[in-house]
């Protein structure tokens, strides 16, 4: 993912509204949400090329999502997939802050990450350029940065976000789908300085991003309601020649052992 906002614990129906774009390179093969044949607990996309994802839930109702941190200074070549890191935790059974504990102790192999990671009891967010920070009920954003830093997609963003949690249902669905198509420009003096260059960060800074080649490829809404009812619904969009491709999924939380 590229862009993450979310809500949590501050909706009287939901534990958790999230609303989230994965950008990518359009030629970077991947599949779209399903329950995966080889674990089939898992909910999630799948990158076709590593075998991770960006995102998931699973029937227990546990969640993952990363971005990548913007540093190509410090880019290794040889680095495993970060995506990796998603997909380990939904296969597993370890709690959130024993996993992120986990994977810390190997951040320096990893390029820049950011892993919102989380069960039915608690949130946390980690980055192997930052630190673990356990969530309160609040707004958040995250993007190429830590998390809530304030760049302009991410800030307006939250803003957008706020009014379409006093909607529900369909209403609530589609005006968080309305916040990610968002292609907004900010100017310049506005932009972040991440080392890519000023062209680069023109097309890195809308919410929905669209270029020759790399852009948002699927936008996603998750929703795990306080009755224990879970809706995943992505969208996927692969280049500007293709129409968009919806799934939807909705299930109740099985208890776990957590």
């Amino acid at each position: 993912m590229c862009l993450i906002l979310f809500a949590y614990n501050i909706h009287p129906n939901y534990n958790l509204i999230l609303a989230a774009n994965r950008d990518e390179f359009y030629e970077r093969p991947s599949a779209s949400a399903d329950f995966w044949e080889d674990a089939p607990q898992v909910l999630a996309g799948r990158d076709l090329q590593e075998g991770g994802t960006w995102m998931g839930v699973d029937r227990s109702g546990r969640f993952a999502a990363i971005t990548n941190y913007r540093d190509p200074a410090s880019w290794k070549n040889n680095a495993p997939s970060r995506g990796g890191l998603v997909s380990s935790y939904l296969c597993g059974n370890q709690i959130a802050n024993e996993y992120l504990d986990k994977i810390s102790r190997q951040s320096q192999l990893y390029n820049g990450y950011n892993l919102i990671v989380g069960d039915r009891h608690e949130l946390f967010a980690y980055s192997n350029r930052g630190k673990m920070q356990k969530l309160n009920p609040g707004i958040y954003g995250l993007s190429n940065h830590l998390l809530n830093t304030p760049w302009p997609k991410v800030s307006l963003g939250k803003k957008l976000m706020e009014p379409s949690l006093d909607k529900k249902g369909a209403e609530l669905e589609d005006s968080l789908f309305a916040v990610l198509a968002d292609r907004k420009i900010p100017a310049d003096n506005k932009l972040p300085d991440t080392g890519i260059g000023l062209e680069w960060e023109r097309v890195l800074s809308s919410i929905f991003i669209s270029s020759p080649i790399y852009g948002t490829r699927s936008s996603t809404i998750l929703l795990i309601g306080k009755n224990g009812r879970v809706k995943f619904v992505e969208k996927v969009y692969d280049d500007n020649h293709q129409e968009w491709v919806t799934s939807s999924f909705s299930f109740i939380r099985e208890r776990s052992a957590q």
